[in-house]
């Protein structure tokens, strides 16, 4: 399934210019909490707190830092390709350069799990991320994330 259910072109981010993981997790927040209604603070302890459990780097320079909200209404992502890559702690080693935030519903349980395998599932294909790090800008960025994943 395409990503386009869970991120909205506005929440598309085609060059951000973090140094750190904190930063980086700093400026998503500050991004969500524009789009979802929610505090900035809100956001970033909730993804705070599930880095702490460790890293949300999934290795190949990607990372899906992700958390359950309260009074959130529904599933929401928010995509960000880094001006240059930052150290993420990635299990691999590789610094991060492709993010993918998700939030849920603190209700949300199952559909929250499946959200995060299919963005995992997507963003794990070469030719996906190969075409995410080779787009300029926001609509080009959207137009890969709106894409169907290929058929294994």
């Amino acid at each position: 399934m395409p990503l386009n259910d869970l991120v909205a072109p506005q929440a598309v981010i085609p060059a951000l210019k973090v140094n750190t993981k904190k930063q980086a997790l700093q400026e998503l927040a500050e991004r969500a909490a524009d789009l979802t209604g929610r505090t900035e603070r809100e956001i970033l302890e909730v993804l705070m707190q599930r880095e702490r459990l460790g890293s949300t780097a999934i290795g190949s320079g990607i990372a899906i830092p992700h958390g359950k909200l309260p009074r959130l209404e529904k599933l929401f992502g928010l995509f960000a390709r880094l001006d240059r890559p930052i150290d993420f702690e990635a299990l691999d080693g590789q610094p991060v350069d492709l993010i993918f935030l998700l939030l849920a519903p603190e209700s949300a349980g199952a559909d929250h799990l499946k959200a995060l395998a299919r963005v995992a599932r997507m963003l794990r294909e070469p030719e996906i991320t190969r075409m995410l790090r080779d787009s300029q800008d926001r609509e080009a960025l959207y137009a890969v994330l709106a894409m169907p994943p290929p058929v294994a």
